[in-house]
């Protein structure tokens, strides 16, 4: 009988989120290698890495109806290993198009994946009488650490990519074994509705406004995956290890961060902990434009980190709570439009480092703070209920 950890069902849903994060993780550590294997510049990078973009709004958009007739445990045996294999498949991408196309199927995953894992954190939550959301989201931080690290470190011995990304895969296949083994999907939600919303959810005018608060941090957690490595060695010769590390510092102190949001919004109104994090995301892009050393950048990578942690829950909260309209929609128009931002926005940012340089990738995002910090009152100035 194979070997599975006995774990609570909340425990599975962290295990079904980190899993996933070091699933997608491994890849971006080693971006600068697959930028200089193919001899390009940061610009067609940036447009090669929207296949995983694209495949993940389509997915997201469609996957639905394969995700019900699978099943939820089903879908994650299958879909976790296939995202791994999909990844280690396109890191032998020969142009930046064959990338491109290469990494639609590995996005097609994410998609379908994200859908089950906050399915199943939001159903859970119900199931138990109280908030793991943002608990399971730390441990999607910590999974992406975990593969920061593991793929700096491959980076430093001087493992090929494509070898790297094949090793992921049985690592996958193990955990998915032994900590997702007795996974069984939690009872659906009382408010769960058979009904089909609109495919695409039309935006209000304070939807759009909780749209902007939420613009800077999601542009800057995709900034610091996507260019954070080639960050620290094109600008400053870093070790491979360090390029990884950035990518592992920024997920570690998000993780830590999202791990005590829930008790932090509890006790302080959501506008306040929002500006908080918005000037955290403020003072990490500064030092980040302004790092004269490797160390001083990673400091800057961890202040962004912190601040990018908890400011879209807030905001899908606020969402949640709006009176317009029925909540699932006002959900699903910020998510849908938030989404855009976060899978496009980063990729898009590499013609700015092949033009004005990779520091001005970071600091491009400033003026985008000031504008989240000004709208953060769309969050509300209560306090949260308190956990039960």
């Amino acid at each position: 009988m194979p070997l599975t950890a006995r774990l609570a069902p909340h425990q599975r849903v962290f295990a079904s989120f980190a899993i996933y994060a070091f699933a997608l993780g491994n890849l971006f550590p080693r971006l600068p290698d697959i930028k200089r294997a193919m001899g390009i510049e940061e610009g067609a990078l940036g447009l090669a890495l929207i296949g995983t973009s694209t495949g993940t709004l389509i997915s997201l958009t469609l996957a639905a109806p394969v995700i019900a007739w699978l099943g939820h445990r089903r879908a994650l045996f299958v879909l976790l290993p296939l995202m791994a294999l999909f990844f280690a498949i396109a890191v032998h991408a020969p142009s930046p198009l064959a990338l491109f196309l290469l990494l639609i199927p590995a996005g097609l995953t994410m998609g379908a994946t994200e859908v089950i894992v906050n399915v199943e954190a939001d159903r859970t939550e119900a199931a138990m009488g109280r908030r793991i959301m943002n608990r399971a989201h730390a441990f999607w931080s910590f999974g992406f650490f975990g593969a920061g690290i593991f793929g700096a470190a491959m980076a430093q011995l001087g493992i090929p990519p494509g070898v790297h990304l094949a090793l992921v895969l049985p690592l996958i296949l193990l955990a998915v074994q032994f900590l997702l083994g007795d996974f069984q999907p939690a009872p659906r939600r009382g408010t769960d509705s058979g009904e089909n919303g609109p495919i695409i959810a039309r935006p209000t005018l304070g939807i759009m406004a909780l749209v902007g608060v939420s613009l800077s941090a999601m542009l800057l957690e995709g900034a610091s995956i996507d260019w954070s490595a080639i960050y620290m060695r094109s600008v400053f010769d870093a070790l491979p290890f360090l390029g990884g590390l950035a990518v592992a510092t920024a997920a570690l102190s998000q993780a830590i961060t999202r791990y005590f949001a829930d008790r932090i919004v509890d006790r302080h109104a959501p506008d306040h902990v929002a500006r908080l994090m918005q000037a955290s995301m403020a003072l990490g892009v500064l030092v980040i434009f302004f790092a004269p050393a490797a160390p001083v950048a990673l400091l800057g990578f961890a202040l962004v980190g912190a601040g990018t942690a908890a400011i879209f829950p807030l905001a899908m909260s606020a969402a949640a709570q709006r009176s317009d309209r029925p909540a699932a929609i006002n959900v699903a128009a910020l998510a849908q439009f938030s989404f855009v931002i976060f899978l496009l926005g980063p990729p898009l940012l590499g013609f700015v480092a092949e033009h004005a340089g990779l520091r001005w990738t970071f600091g491009l995002c400033l003026p985008l703070v000031a504008v989240s910090f000004a709208l953060a009152g769309a969050l509300g100035s209560k306090p949260a209920m308190p956990e039960l």
